[in-house]
């Protein structure tokens, strides 16, 4: 065996180069509660109820592009750990090969075959074959473990892959659900302004007799006019508003653009319950996105040390074992075989430029991983601090805002009464009117935002993807 090895010397890290312990969220923090569930925790089966609901995330999470996009990569990633793992591996081949040879006469090695007999009276052929057949086997030696933290950082990268299809997931989970609430929202408005066009009508008609009476003059009667023409041009916008809203679903769910069949008595009988959002500790726990960033920083720091071991030497051994002969009779023979074995152990010594620019780049990388690591952390504790706090706010405006669409309801009767007794205007009917629409319109609003901050919720808590 022979063995070359040459010296080297070491390469030292660049200063922005980090290596403590990350501490991204304070303990006071994590221990501000002591419950122990969450929401995150259930899978969307359980926490969505309403079935047609529930049929749009199960078609979308099977016919979703971007998902099956994902699974693509899931496959790549996958792929490129099996590469990882082969080249750790010691490789063996097979090989069979032939040909033929005439050399020279007035040269050595002409000179030679015509003095030299291949048997008693038999000279060598003017033209020689080579026939050849064998296994050659070669393996590098990973002394420094590169070999090996190269494919562990592949394994962390496929799982990083992973969770990021998760965390697509739970995206694409929660997006359906807010839009199929939006469609909900929308056909709620949709029957307030029915109804706000049926009782604008019907004063309308009142009007137009008490112009005919001469108490109120032909102003009065187009004002109203305007207002129920006002009332049915909102029905438009708003059956837009669905159009695209529906569209957006198709879209997710991967289907050709069509109507979106949904239960309008979810959203008249639900209340938004409230939620268990467990401690913030349990962030790292179910974040997909969370494991994600983890995940990528373990691989990056294995990256480091792959850079770093390629500085050293690296051992091989190769070896071969077969047959080799210049006519197929005599290729079975004991004289035909042969074999080899060599060891080498090389290490650059100039140049190495190269080298340490890809060092310093792992470094760099691993620094961007580890920053990518605390903004993701940071990132889920104000979403759920927010959507915490959103909940509660929601709450207090929607008792409120109740209680203002009860008392403009019961405007409107007064107001009727004051302007049959001629102690009020049109103007004061018509604009009372306006506000009680837009005071439904707001109510529904805010019950829609509170499904909605509950989903959002849920999904900053890491719910969604299974």
């Amino acid at each position: 065996m022979g063995l070359s090895l040459l010296t080297f010397s070491s390469c030292k890290a660049p200063s922005y180069v980090r290596d403590e312990k990350i501490d991204t969220i304070p303990q006071s923090y994590l221990n501000q509660s002591t419950d122990t569930t969450t929401i995150g925790a259930m899978g969307w089966k359980s926490f969505f109820k309403d079935p047609l609901l529930l049929a749009l995330i199960d078609s979308a999470l099977v016919n979703n592009q971007e998902l099956n996009i994902q699974l693509m990569e899931l496959q790549i990633g996958n792929n490129e750990v099996m590469a990882r793992k082969g080249e750790y591996l010691p490789s063996l081949g097979a090989r069979i090969g032939g040909g033929a040879d005439k050399v020279a006469r007035y040269t050595t090695h002409g000179a030679m075959e015509e003095s030299v007999e291949m048997e008693p009276g038999k000279a060598i052929p003017k033209v020689v074959g080579d026939l050849h057949l064998g296994v050659y086997a070669s393996w590098e030696v990973d002394i420094w473990k590169k070999l090996r933290n190269a494919k562990y950082a592949a394994q962390q990268r496929y799982l990083a892959s992973v969770e990021g299809r998760n965390f697509m997931t739970t995206q694409i989970v929660a997006e359906i659900a807010n839009s199929y609430y939006d469609l909900l929202a929308f056909d709620k408005q949709l029957e307030i302004l029915d109804q706000n066009i049926e009782i604008q009508s019907n004063a309308l008609k009142i009007v137009r007799m008490e112009k005919l009476a001469a108490r109120v003059t032909e102003l009065a009667v187009l004002k109203f006019e305007a207002e129920v023409y006002y009332t049915k041009s909102l029905r438009f916008e708003i059956q837009q508003k669905i159009t695209e809203v529906e569209n957006r679903i198709n879209l997710l769910v991967g289907r050709f653009p069509q109507a979106v069949a949904r239960n309008a008595a979810t959203f008249e009988s639900a209340v938004p319950e409230d939620i268990n959002s467990g401690i913030p500790a349990q962030l790292i726990d179910l974040r997909t996105d969370v494991k994600q960033a983890e995940l990528n920083l373990k691989a990056a720091k294995l990256d480091v040390k792959v850079a770093k071991a390629s500085f050293y030497p690296t051992l091989s051994l190769d070896g071969g074992l077969g047959l080799n002969a210049f006519n197929p009779k005599y290729i079975i023979r004991p004289q035909s075989i042969l074999y080899n074995i060599a060891g080498n152990m090389v290490a650059p010594l100039l140049n190495r430029n190269a080298l340490k620019a890809n060092y310093y780049n792992t470094n760099a990388k691993q620094m961007q991983s580890i920053f990518n690591y605390e903004r993701t952390i940071l990132n889920a504790v104000v979403e759920v601090t927010n959507q915490i706090s959103n909940i509660d706010n929601l709450k207090k405006t929607y008792d409120f805002k109740n209680q203002q669409v009860s008392s403009l309801t019961g405007a409107i009767k007064v107001s009727n009464d004051l302007f049959a007794s001629a102690r009020a205007d049109y103007m004061e009917i018509l604009l009372t009117q306006r506000d009680v629409v837009e005071a439904k319109f707001d109510l529904v609003e805010t019950k829609n935002k509170q499904f909605q901050a509950r989903i959002n919720i849920y999904k900053a808590l890491g719910g969604g993807w299974k």
